[in-house]
């Protein structure tokens, strides 16, 4: 598979490569340009040379390497050593023995279960999961990332919370909408008064249709998934969008401190010739429910890119927004780093001033519309990460992904 790329260059790597015979002993420089930040703990990605295919590493100095995985399609990947700005660095990139899995992927029944070294990462539950006992079973459902894990092993995702049975950990529907005519909601899954009189019909939902790639490594591990949005409240039920998630997730670190993240592209396409019309509204979009601990008003902590906090931050727009609080006595925290290729960027917020919710909500801004025959995709890193919530670390974090690393080969 590919991975995206953007047209920045924050981080130059040129991997000089022989032209007419393979380097000595099979081996490659990579020099490595921090550009105007602060380097280290993110994700590289390049294309390999021809001749250099399966396992290799980085050797970074002292004896010391980093692995770096490529892909069938030659895409190569590490995570980068910390290198300040403005330097520039070179290092040795050869072939190497099979490492051990560091991040591997495993199905689980109608779950996708990752695990960073053998430690829980995230689930993705695939099919709708079972519900809590007593909660209608109306409120299944499948199509999200949860539970979610810090690197100490905090969780700080919810699912099915008793004020919202519908909420689950990270997942993408919209809310207020009309198609043909009628106006299904696939963010309230089961809930208002058109639900309650249609009995246990199910008007509107999000449902996994198909898992079409999963893979593990020992630099980065994902899956490719189809969804489909799906309006029960006509005479027929009818597809609205299709979706393909493609989401990469991989173990980092700035400096000492340790991050778990996941990369998630969402890509939706109209499934008939008619669009899905979005009128303005405060929320639906991208949605994250934060662990059961956080319910009290006074337990959980939201911060946006802006220094706003739950309620000054509502309706405002952000480059990265965090929701938090404490798990066993210590803080721990999921953050949402925006890309700026998205629609409407910096996004609009949508911060729950009752529960430990929030969403990125392109409607706020007004009316708009996914139309037959373009793509509306959206770009989104989650990190999940220990400690309390830090402006300056976020923004850094922020930087890494809005100015990601690219690769220069030399012919």
């Amino acid at each position: 598979m590919k991975f995206p790329r953007t047209a920045s260059a924050a981080l130059l790597i040129t991997a000089l490569i022989c032209a007419d015979r393979p380097c000595r002993g099979e081996e490659w420089q990579v020099t490595l340009h921090a550009g105007s930040h602060d380097r280290g703990g993110g994700i590289v990605r390049f294309s390999a040379p021809q001749n250099l295919r399966g396992n290799a590493v980085l050797e970074i100095g002292d004896g010391a390497t980093v692995p770096v995985q490529i892909d069938g399609g030659g895409e190569a990947a590490f995570i980068v050593p910390a290198l300040a700005k403005g330097a520039t660095k070179s290092f040795v990139l050869k072939a190497a023995a099979a490492p051990s899995l560091s991040i591997e992927g495993q199905e689980s029944g109608d779950a996708l279960k990752f695990a960073v070294a053998g430690r829980p990462l995230f689930t993705y539950q695939m099919a709708a999961g079972a519900v809590p006992e007593g909660v209608d079973p109306i409120f299944r459902h499948g199509a999200h990332l949860h539970p979610i894990f810090t690197p100490a092993g905090k969780l700080v995702t919810g699912n099915h919370p008793e004020d919202h049975r519908w909420h689950r950990g990270i997942w993408m529907a919209w809310t207020k909408t009309e198609y043909e005519g009628r106006h299904p909601d696939f963010w309230n899954q089961g809930k208002g008064e058109g639900a309650e009189k249609a009995g246990t019909k199910l008007l509107a939902e999000v449902r996994f249709e198909a898992l079409d790639l999963s893979w593990s490594g020992p630099v980065h591990a994902g899956f490719v998934s189809r969804h489909r949005f799906i309006d029960h409240s006509g005479a027929a039920s009818e597809d609205v969008l299709h979706e393909t998630w493609d989401v990469t997730a991989y173990r980092g670190a700035v400096g000492d401190r340790p991050v778990n993240v996941i990369d998630l592209i969402s890509t939706q396409v109209c499934a008939s010739p008619s669009p899905l019309k979005l009128p303005k509204y405060h929320y639906g979009g991208l949605g994250v429910r934060g662990n059961a601990l956080w319910n009290p008003v006074d337990a959980v902590k939201m911060l946006t890119s802006n220094g706003d906090d739950r309620l000054q931050g509502d309706a405002t727009k952000g480059r990265w927004v965090y929701l938090g609080g404490d798990v066993d006595g210590a803080p721990a925290g999921v953050a949402v780093l925006i890309h700026p290729s998205n629609f409407r960027f910096p996004q609009p917020l949508r911060l729950n001033p009752k529960n430990p919710q929030l969403c990125i909500a392109p409607s706020q801004d007004g009316d708009w519309q996914i139309a037959p025959g373009k793509s509306y995709v959206s770009r989104y890193r989650i990190v999940a990460l220990d400690g309390p919530a830090d402006a300056a670390f976020l923004d850094r974090l922020w930087s890494d992904y809005a100015e990601p690393p690219i690769a220069e080969v030399a012919p």
